[in-house]
């Protein structure tokens, strides 16, 4: 099949930033998350990048079991490429964090290439007010985390899933994440097309101005070459404009509610669907075409929906 002009939208539908008060319809059960990524794919997601939470309060939830329920779910209704997430949240060990993907092998994962400083404070000002549990105060307030992901830990998470046939949504905050991802392509503990998801905007990585877009795909290209697929996550007010730069580009888009919240100014998104329509939206009015899931497969060259263990 012809791939050119193809754009891969992924839906990440829950995440671990943005907490249950802050919007009435993030999702939180795994009856929730499942809907929402069921509606992402037939909206056009052919990736949905997935986070499981504590069905009480909210808080992100890395074990296996919180997973179990919403896998299966969503395959038996949907073909899209599940990615589950090796980032978890920021305050977590990378045991931790590794343990849902190793178990369940799926086609995708996410990897983060780098330690950093990452900076939630900012939004508990805003939120305070409505926020309903103090573990949301407590970690959107927490000043000191750093997200670790050591070159130990990423060729840990390399070498542990790529061994069951994962490849990786590699998730380069700045411009020092490409340089490591080089590091390991160079000693062939990956091998491309290399998935690169640049991320914009997060307090912490780099900024969401134009041209830092521009700066981080021209180190890809000269980094990579070829052998490497974009795309881009913008964060909050940001997520549209940058994923209309990245497919004007001839790149790639994520959106969903773990990245932002808004369906516009003032206005909070209902769905993740209603996000990735927006998205849909841009790709088909550059006279370009929504890569279905069985096209993504192909174009990160994936094992294939057959191969995981769920």
């Amino acid at each position: 099949m012809s791939l050119q002009g193809k754009v891969i939208i992924t839906c990440a539908v829950t995440g671990a930033i943005h907490t249950p008060s802050m919007s009435p319809h993030l999702p939180v059960s795994a009856s929730e998350i499942s809907d929402a990524a069921i509606g992402a794919a037939e909206a056009g997601a052919a990736v949905i990048h997935l986070h499981a939470r504590a069905e009480d309060d909210g808080r992100p939830d890395q074990s296996v079991e919180a997973f179990s329920p919403i896998l299966g779910v969503i395959k038996q209704a949907t073909d899209a490429v599940l990615n589950i997430t090796t980032g978890g949240a920021p305050t977590m060990s990378i045991a931790e964090r590794i343990q849902p993907a190793q178990h369940y092998q799926p086609e995708l994962a996410s990897l983060n290439m780098g330690t950093m400083n990452f900076g939630l404070f900012p939004m508990l000002s805003r939120y305070e007010s409505q926020l309903k549990h103090q573990w949301e105060r407590d970690y959107l307030g927490n000043k000191d985390i750093i997200f670790r992901n050591t070159f130990g830990d990423v060729e840990h998470v390399m070498t542990t899933l790529g061994a069951n046939g994962t490849r990786f949504e590699f998730e380069c905050y700045d411009t020092s994440h490409l340089y490591n991802l080089k590091h390991f392509h160079d000693r062939g503990l990956v091998k491309g097309p290399l998935f690169i998801q640049t991320v914009f905007g997060l307090m912490g990585g780099i900024g969401a101005h134009p041209d830092d877009v521009l700066h981080m795909k021209r180190t890809a290209d000269r980094l990579f070459g070829d052998n490497y697929r974009w795309s881009v996550l913008g964060a909050g007010r940001n997520q549209l404009n940058i994923a209309a730069m990245s497919a004007a580009m001839g790149g790639h888009i994520r959106v969903g509610l773990e990245d932002n919240l808004w369906a516009g100014k003032g206005r909070l998104a209902e769905t993740n669907a209603q996000q990735v329509r927006a998205a849909r939206q841009i790709v088909e009015g550059l006279g370009l075409e929504v890569a279905t899931s069985a096209e993504a497969r192909e174009l990160l060259a994936l094992k294939g929906g057959d191969q995981v263990n769920f």
